[in-house]
Parts: structure tokens; C-alpha cells; sequence
């Protein structure tokens, strides 16, 4: 962990059970892949350094090549590396990400919704929510990636 701050796994390790529910329900929704995209882009987004090291390893276990893993964060100007339907979802993330700025605009849903039913779309929203969640509570909690 890396940090003297107080941990939400030990003063409130209840918040993290219902975090790890919801994050199963999003499993049961929507494929691993596009799931592990969401919380590999907001990661970079948001500079959670723990969230990032701790989901590259999730991609790599789950076969996702290297090269792809690092164009995530330069999704824009990867050319076909990632799907159509995987650009939206980028969009997606990097719109919801900072919903402050803009709001999500209606271009950006509606790239979204033509490759994912409404369930899915929604799935995805939430995903980008709980993940920015996670990366906010580990980085303003301190957390570091483990040593390897």
C-alpha cells in the first residue's frame, strides 16, 4: 500500500464488500475485455497508479496483448488497434470521466448505444462510475502498486 492514510479495507471494509458486489453484477453484464478497458482508460485518465499496475495485470492474464494495453492511453491515435464499437467506449469513459466539463454529449451516448443494448450502455456508465470510485479512493487514500 504505501501510504500512513487511513485504508477504506481496514476502517471500512464494508464499503469495499459492496463495491466488489456491484463490481460482480457489472461482470455478469458486460464482456471481460470491454469491463477491463473501462478500468484500464479511467485509470490513466484519473492517475491512479494502483488501479492502472492492478488491471494491466488482469489484461495481460486475460490474453490482452502488451502493445494494445498501451495504446489505451493514446486510444485517439491508434488507428485500428481498437474496434468502433471499443472507440465509443473509450469516448465513454473519457466523457463520463469528466462529466464536469461537458456532460456527456448526446454524439457521444449515441455511439455507445449503437453497438450495446440499453442494459449493456448502462452497465458501462455504471462501470465508468465505480471505477472512478476506485481510482479516487486510491489515490486520495495513498495507495501505491505493490513491488513485483
Amino acid at each position: 500500500m504505501g501510504s500512513a492514510r487511513a485504508q477504506v479495507g481496514e476502517h471500512l471494509p464494508e464499503a469495499y464488500a459492496e463495491l466488489a458486489d456491484l463490481s460482480g453484477i457489472l461482470d455478469g453484464v458486460l464482456d471481460a475485455r470491454t469491463h477491463l478497458l473501462v478500468k484500464l482508460r479511467a485509470s490513466v485518465l484519473n492517475g491512479c497508479a494502483f488501479c492502472l499496475d492492478m488491471h494491466s495485470h488482469e489484461a495481460l492474464a486475460a490474453g490482452v496483448d502488451t502493445r494494445r494495453l498501451a495504446l489505451v492511453a493514446t486510444w485517439r491515435e491508434a488507428g485500428d488497434h481498437f474496434t468502433e464499437a471499443e472507440r465509443a467506449v473509450l469516448e465513454l469513459v473519457d466523457t463520463v470521466t469528466a462529466i464536469g466539463e461537458r456532460g456527456v454529449p448526446d454524439h457521444v451516448y449515441a455511439a455507445v448505444a449503437a453497438h450495446f443494448p440499453d442494459r449493456e450502455v448502462v452497465a458501462l456508465i455504471t462501470a465508468i462510475g465505480l471505477i472512478n470510485l476506485y481510482n479516487r479512493l486510491g489515490i486520495a487514500t495513498g495507495m501505491t502498486p505493490p513491488l513485483r
